[in-house]
């Protein structure tokens, strides 16, 4: 008698996990290339579902370092991050997995997520500052440590709560 062949897991080895979520190229982008800040404005309302737009606009405000500057960084934020998270999950996202700061069109959502940990902490919500940081570092570590960078090179003391 024969012994029946070994179940193969075809999810094991490489292909186990959820595969990077990709998202489209924003059209935003290349509106923003050519027309730089002039035209911003009219940009953003163009393309209301651009999460780079929104990141632009919550790093902006953050830049003023004022309260004011804070909330609005906040609203700004969570818009982009929302309108990332819908991209996301057209793109076949299912709530986890990898968003490779490596792709480019994913940025305007990471760059989103990471301003609004950094306004949620300025404001006070530390619950959502952990919350928004893990989810930065658990969807792309890269994005974390570039974005990280960018910040203490501009002189944001407000960065990475390791420093602190």
């Amino acid at each position: 008698m024969t012994e029946p062949a070994p179940h193969q897991n075809l999810l094991a080895g490489s292909t186990a996990g959820p595969r990077p979520t990709l998202l489209p190229t924003d059209p935003a982008v290349a509106e923003l290339a050519d027309s730089g800040s002039d035209q911003f404005i009219e940009i953003v309302s163009a393309h209301p579902a651009s999460s780079l737009c929104w990141a632009l606009l919550a790093e902006g405000s953050l830049s003023m370092d004022t309260p004011a500057g804070d909330v609005a960084a906040y609203a700004y934020a969570r818009t982009g991050y929302h309108r990332g998270l819908d991209a996301l999950r057209r793109a076949g996202w299912k709530g986890a997995g990898p968003i490779p700061w490596e792709h480019a069109p994913n940025r305007g959502f990471l760059r989103a997520l990471w301003a609004l940990s950094q306004a949620a902490e300025r404001i006070g919500d530390q619950e959502e500052y952990e919350r928004c940081s893990q989810f930065l570092r658990d969807s792309s570590e890269s994005a974390y440590q570039q974005l990280v960078r960018q910040a203490a090179a501009s002189g944001n003391d407000r960065t990475d709560p390791a420093d602190r």
